[in-house]
């Protein structure tokens, strides 16, 4: 075979490789609730953990009310409920919720409580729960964003330190968002340490970005 020939054949073989690559598995694995128009993605080698274990890591065993809907990606090779809030998660853990408020709560739902959703994170908040013995500290706000994605939907932004009680520094980046009249509120949050948090920001951020709500 010529030399041409063989140059022609071995671009064929490069443009093959790219095609099957292009054609192969997606790149983020899109997790959905349909009942609440709810989504986001995460990358496809992060992995679901059993609803069962999530929330009895979450809830320390309390159960649930149905209308609850909680779901959790870890990308640890080893993943474990217990990451989603472990000291020592040194890859990030995505965690999602989905619920309905109580009339009183949706009557005084504001952009703090909704900061507040998850861990203490306004001044008061963080006073409160020290006062009654919350044991992270260091607390760091690195994030703070009003959300306004549109048909009603609002929300915030959170990205923040705390520190565990062994030392381990920790980043947590949340999206809280509730609708327009405020009877439910959607939640999604990445934690891992601040260290797996810096080195993989971009790709946490990604995530943090594809959540979304709509009426329909």
């Amino acid at each position: 075979m010529r030399k041409g020939g063989h140059l022609a054949a071995a671009m064929m073989a490069m443009l093959l490789a790219v095609l099957v690559s292009a054609c192969g598995a997606p790149a983020y694995t899109y997790v959905t609730n349909s009942d609440a128009h709810t989504y986001f993605k995460v990358p496809r080698d992060w992995q679901k953990i059993d609803s069962k274990e999530l929330v009895k890591a979450v809830s320390g065993g309390a159960t649930l009310p149905p209308s609850v809907w909680t779901v959790g990606y870890d990308a640890n090779p080893r993943p474990a409920a217990e990451d989603v809030l472990s000291p020592k998660a040194n890859k990030p853990f995505a965690y999602a919720v989905v619920e309905q408020v109580n009339e009183q709560t949706s009557s005084i739902l504001s952009y703090n409580l909704l900061r507040d959703f998850f861990l203490p994170v306004t001044s008061d908040a963080r006073q409160t729960a020290a006062k009654d013995g919350f044991s992270l500290t260091g607390f760091k706000l690195i994030r703070s964003s009003v959300l306004t994605p549109g048909q009603g939907y609002h929300g915030v932004r959170e990205t923040f330190d705390y520190t565990y009680p062994d030392g381990s520094q920790n980043t947590f980046d949340q999206v809280a968002l509730t609708n327009a009249d405020s009877t439910e509120v959607y939640v999604l949050l990445v934690h891992c340490l601040a260290t797996c948090y810096n080195s993989d920001a971009s790709q946490i951020d990604s995530v943090m970005k594809s959540f979304t709500v709509r009426s329909s």
